[in-house]
């Protein structure tokens, strides 16, 4: 199950190296501005899901996605998020 994260987050990084400008991945990567919105609006959109009780899973899912983008664009690895996280595990 992890194992799609992993895979997603080794996508993100390939696009970051691969100077394609068609590629949506790449264009969050490429516009920090643009990365934030997203999340953003991902966030709002989960929200919206979770009060009205639809397509949680989908809105989760991009939440996700334009989450480890942001992270990526600003040199915050995941790696680095789990580490901290298992710090604060009692």
């Amino acid at each position: 199950m992890f194992k799609t994260l992993e895979e997603l987050i080794a996508v993100i990084r390939k696009r970051k190296e691969s100077n394609n400008k068609e590629s949506y991945t790449y264009k969050l990567l490429s516009n920090k501005k643009l990365s934030i919105e997203k999340v953003k609006e991902e966030i709002a959109e989960l929200i919206d899901a979770v009060e009205k009780d639809t397509n949680k899973v989908h809105e989760a899912a991009d939440v996700l996605y334009h989450l480890m983008v942001l992270l990526e664009a600003n040199g915050i690895k995941i790696e680095s998020v789990m580490n901290e996280l298992k710090k604060r595990q009692k």
